[in-house]
């Protein structure tokens, strides 16, 4: 199994198990990976600034139904190929939270239907991410860059 670095955001340590691992627990959130070709889309949200499409996973949703409702009322994109890759786990102190992962093929954009969360959507190359992105670390960019190479296996699949 490949192995990612750990990293932090605040007090909180970050972990990323890559599929087939699943969360012991149901996962409170879910980040989602949308790539066009080599371009992945993030979104402007509040308080957070630019970062991938992402949230908490409602009590009536499964983490893939959030994945797409996120991904629309964030980035205003339809996804297509959907691909789990792993989760982080998500600790601080005794709490311990979960968040799935997907990666997956922009389908269509479309308008932001969510605009009091997200001020806006791009399409940026993975080297072009250290500059904006919100938590840039060696862990964030292992993860973007695995993401892509799932999207990219998927994409050489359908083409055999």
């Amino acid at each position: 199994m490949r192995r990612f670095p750990s990293g932090t955001f605040g007090r909180q340590r970050l972990q990323f198990f890559p599929a087939p691992f699943k969360a012991p627990l149901r996962t409170f959130a879910v980040l989602v990976f949308a790539w066009m070709d080599d371009r992945v889309v993030v979104c402007d949200i509040e308080d957070r600034g630019w970062c991938i499409p992402s949230g908490r996973v409602e009590p009536h949703e499964e983490s893939l139904q959030a994945a797409h409702r996120e991904a629309m009322e964030e980035g205003g994109i339809e996804l297509a190929r959907v691909q789990y890759i792993g989760c982080y786990n998500i600790s601080e102190r005794r709490e311990v939270r979960w968040a799935d992962c997907y990666a997956a093929k922009v389908a269509s954009v479309g308008e932001i239907s969510m605009t009091e969360e997200s001020r806006g959507m791009k399409l940026l190359k993975i080297d072009e991410l250290p500059a904006i992105y919100h938590l840039w670390n060696p862990l964030t960019e292992a993860v973007f860059q695995y993401s892509f190479e799932v999207v990219q296996r998927l994409s050489d699949a359908r083409c055999r």
